[in-house]
């Protein structure tokens, strides 16, 4: 599997400036880095703006492409090449998205293109914040909110040209399970940034905490959850929230298999299949499930878990 890093954050955070570095840094080598500009005007991407062949190769080693159609064939156009030892054998991708994109769809392709999650695992979303004008531009485009909500790490940009205390309060309010740090000139390490995402206990109990100023509803549950009323209580969530729903993630226990927890993750409507746990990470084997949201009623989804549990337990007592 390659892991996939995507990048995003507002128009002016310092994306170009983070790609560019990143290109010359022996620490990102053997990485694919894909722009997806979706229509924007190229921003100085030296090695792509003149170019007309999508794959170039960096002094590095660190293969650059644009993104001119659909991402998800681009990935798997890119994953042929690399088979048929077309282009270099990058170890992982890195996406870069457009400034006024909300990262969304490219995490739904990720999480549902089935030629992409047999090849690709998405590792980790990293949102850019401009220390200058990052608070205003928070305050007045839906873009910026949702590409630091959905963020796994949080880099500050520029934090030596402002003071960022109100805008890390900020931060804080809208993402407080994001790993936050500061960046000058573009010098991410390559071992933070290319790391997996935090664990899912940590980002709970981070997010749990502010849960009040989040819009997050969180559910805790200390009896099993039975695994046919999980899959039903995601398929009703999906289909009822929609994009109220920005992330969900969580640690179940299952009823048919409490030995080791199932891992959740939902981006919108589209929830990833679970995934298991070899064990449980503490002593606290209680299902802990939160999701972030804009208007979701903060009642309804316990009270739809409830009522679907209570079903499938009924039906599962039925004689034959």
């Amino acid at each position: 599997m390659i892991p996939v890093v995507v990048l995003t954050g507002f128009l002016g955070a310092g994306k170009t400036t983070l790609l560019k570095r990143l290109l010359r840094d022996p620490g990102y080598a053997d990485s694919a880095v894909i722009i997806n500009e979706y229509g924007e005007v190229p921003l100085d991407h030296d090695l792509l703006a003149s170019s007309e062949e999508t794959f170039v190769s960096t002094s590095t080693g660190c293969l650059c492409c644009v993104v001119r159609s659909d991402l998800a064939a681009t990935l798997m156009d890119l994953h042929r090449r690399r088979r048929l030892g077309e282009v270099p054998a990058y170890k992982r991708v890195l996406i870069e998205t457009s400034g006024l994109a909300d990262p969304a769809p490219i995490l739904h392709a990720l999480m549902t293109e089935q030629p992409v999650l047999e090849t690709h695992r998405l590792e980790a979303v990293a949102t850019l914040v401009d220390a200058l004008h990052g608070a205003a531009a928070l305050e007045r485009h839906p873009e910026a909110q949702r590409q630091v909500r959905l963020a796994d790490r949080i880099l500050l940009t520029k934090p030596d040209l402002a003071d960022t205390t109100a805008l890390r309060a900020t931060l804080a309010t809208l993402n407080p399970g994001a790993e936050l740090r500061d960046v000058l000139h573009g010098a991410v390490p390559a071992d933070w940034l290319l790391a997996a995402a935090p664990r899912t206990d940590e980002w709970l109990d981070a997010t749990a905490r502010h849960s009040a100023n989040l819009g997050s509803v969180i559910i805790e549950r200390e009896a099993p959850i039975p695994a046919m009323a999980l899959t039903l209580w995601l398929q009703g969530l999906a289909e009822h929230l929609g994009t109220k729903l920005l992330r969900l993630k969580g640690l179940v226990c299952i009823a048919e298999a409490p030995e080791a927890p199932a891992v959740l993750h939902g981006i919108g409507h589209v929830m990833h299949a679970p995934a298991w746990l070899e064990a449980w990470p503490s002593a606290d084997h209680r299902s802990r499930i939160v999701l972030i949201g804009q208007g979701i009623p903060p009642y309804w989804p316990l009270r739809l878990l409830d009522a679907i549990e209570e079903e499938v337990r009924a039906a599962s007592a039925l004689p034959g």
